[in-house]
C-alpha cells in the first residue's frame, strides 16, 4: 500500500464496484472491478465526529445515521475510541440498487480513507466488520461479500461471518467482466425477501460442487472449469424473474463466447466472465444488440478484475 511521504489532511480515493455471489457463491463470494467505481474525498476536520458534506451523482442523505458511509465511519471511530473529526465528499458513479456494490463502495471507502488518515492502525482485513455495518443499514443484513473484495481487491471468499473469516483468492490474468445494468432499481432488502429459506439437498450438492470447482478454477487459471462452475441452481431461478430480459442477456453472452453469465449481487445488473478482452468486447456487443429491443435504458461496463480494492485516486 502506498504511503505519503509527508503528513496529509485530505485524500481522494477510488472505491471499486463489485460483483457479489458470482453465481454459485451466495453471500460468500465476491470480486472487485477495475472499470467502475465511486470517488471520495475524505478530509480531517477540527470538529469531532463525521460529516458528509457533499454527494454527487445520486440523491442520497447527508445524515450520517442514514448514509452507509456515515454509519461505517462511526463504527470504526467508535472501535478506535477516536475523537478525531472527518468530512466526506462522495461522488457516486455506481447507482444505488444497481447490483454492483453501490453501498459497499461507500462503506468500504469511508473506513479505508479514515483509517489511512489516522495512520493505518488497522489492516484492510480488520476494516471489513465496520464496512459491514454500512451494508446492514442498506439491506438489513451485515454481509461481507461486497465489502471484502472492495477492501482487499480481487476475489474473496467469506468462509465464516461469525467469527469473520475472509479468504483471498487468485484472479486469473485474462479474466474480464462484462456487466449490463438495466436502469431499474432492485433493493437488496426486497430481493432477499423473495428467497426460499429451505433448499433441496440435491440443489445444495450441485451448488457446493460448483463453488468448490470455481475456487479451484481460479487457483488453476482453468477458464473452462470457471465457466462450467458459473451455475446457480438456488438463487438465480428466483431472482431472475425480477430482471426483464435476463434469459435473453444470458443467451446472447454465452453465444458470443462468454465463459458464464449470472446475476450480479441482487440484480438487476447481470455479469458475464470472458477469457481475454477481445472476447469480452464481443460479449458486450452481443448483449447490447440483444437488449436494445427491450426499450429499457441500460449501462454497459467492461472491466478487468481489480487486484487492489480501495486505493488512492491519482487521476
Amino acid at each position: 500500500m502506498t504511503r505519503p511521504t509527508i503528513p496529509t489532511d485530505s485524500i481522494r480515493i477510488f472505491c471499486p464496484g463489485t460483483i457479489a455471489n458470482v453465481s454459485c457463491g451466495f453471500d460468500v463470494l465476491g470480486v472487485a472491478l477495475a472499470g467502475v467505481g465511486d470517488h471520495m474525498l475524505i478530509s480531517k476536520s477540527n470538529n469531532k465526529g463525521v460529516r458528509i458534506t457533499k454527494i454527487t451523482g445520486q440523491d442520497l442523505p447527508l445524515d450520517i445515521y442514514k448514509n452507509v458511509a456515515g454509519v461505517a465511519a462511526l463504527a470504526l471511530l467508535g472501535h478506535l475510541h477516536s475523537e478525531a473529526g472527518f468530512e466526506i465528499e462522495i461522488h457516486k458513479k455506481i447507482k444505488a440498487g444497481s447490483g454492483i456494490g453501490s453501498s459497499a463502495a461507500s462503506s468500504a471507502g469511508a473506513v479505508w480513507g479514515i483509517n489511512y488518515l489516522l495512520g493505518s492502525p488497522l489492516s484492510p482485513e480488520q476494516l471489513i466488520p465496520f464496512a459491514m455495518e454500512g451494508e446492514r443499514l442498506a439491506s438489513g443484513v451485515a454481509h461481507a461479500d461486497n465489502v471484502a473484495p472492495a477492501l482487499l481487491g480481487g476475489f474473496t471468499l467469506v468462509r465464516s461471518s461469525q467469527p469473520l473469516d475472509v479468504v483471498t483468492l487468485p484472479s486469473p490474468s485474462e479474466l474480464y467482466a462484462t456487466v449490463i445494468h438495466p436502469q431499474i432499481e432492485i433493493k437488496t432488502a426486497d430481493s432477499r425477501r423473495i428467497l426460499k429459506t429451505n433448499i433441496a439437498l440435491t440443489d445444495g450438492i450441485t451448488q457446493w460442487g460448483n463453488l468448490g470447482a470455481l475456487v479451484a478454477g481460479l487457483f488453476k487459471e482453468d477458464y473452462p472449469l470457471i465457466g462450467r462452475s458459473l451455475e446457480d441452481v438456488i438463487i438465480e431461478p428466483i431472482r431472475s424473474i425480477l430482471i426483464p430480459g435476463f434469459d435473453t442477456i444470458k443467451k446472447a453472452a454465452l453465444e458470443a463466447g462468454a465463459l458464464g453469465c449470472g446475476i450480479s449481487g441482487s440484480g438487476p445488473s447481470v455479469f458475464a466472465f470472458s477469457q481475454g478482452k477481445q472476447t469480452a468486447q464481443k460479449v458486450a456487443q452481443a448483449i447490447k444488440a440483444a437488449y436494445e429491443p427491450f426499450d429499457i435504458p441500460f449501462e454497459l461496463h467492461l472491466s478487468k478484475i481489480n487486484p487492489q480494492g480501495v486505493c488512492l485516486d491519482n487521476a
